[in-house]
């Protein structure tokens, strides 16, 4: 291999040196590496699915339990009014004999998260595994 030491009256090279480069480049891949599994998620919703059309409604969606939040406050399980400081032990109640422990929370659209997070927090301490939000464009079926 030969190496020109710029001599014999050519001047000096203009080349560029790839190697500080490359290390930048390595140096932000594995800055990219580390931050990536950091990265925040959403919250992990169930989204109730609508029946097929022409499908007769079954035992297993009678036994759907939804936590309506009203505007007012007032809270509702399966249209049985339910006062916020029994909501646990009333869903603890319902859910005893089920193998599959699974809520939907419907709040009216104008009411702030607040309510709905705390309703959220107390299905999970009452034991339930999966939480599921509702939206009135899910009930009308669109």
């Amino acid at each position: 291999m030969a190496m020109a030491l710029g001599g014999s009256g050519r001047g000096p090279k203009a080349d560029i040196n790839m190697t500080p480069m490359i290390d930048v480049l390595l140096v932000l891949i594995i800055i990219f590496m580390v931050i990536t599994p950091l990265t925040p998620h959403g919250l992990e919703a169930l989204v109730p699915q609508p029946p097929p059309p022409n499908q007769k409604p079954n035992l297993a969606d009678q036994r759907t339990v939804v936590i309506v939040l009203e505007k007012d406050g007032s809270i509702k399980i399966n249209q049985d009014p339910v006062d916020q400081n029994n909501l646990q032990t009333r869903l603890e109640d319902i859910f005893k004999t089920r193998a599959e422990r699974v809520v939907f929370v419907k709040a009216d659209p104008d009411l702030e998260f607040a309510p709905v997070a705390r309703a959220i927090d107390i299905a999970h301490g009452a034991g339930i595994d999966k939480v599921g939000l509702m939206t009135a464009k899910m009930e009308a079926g669109q």
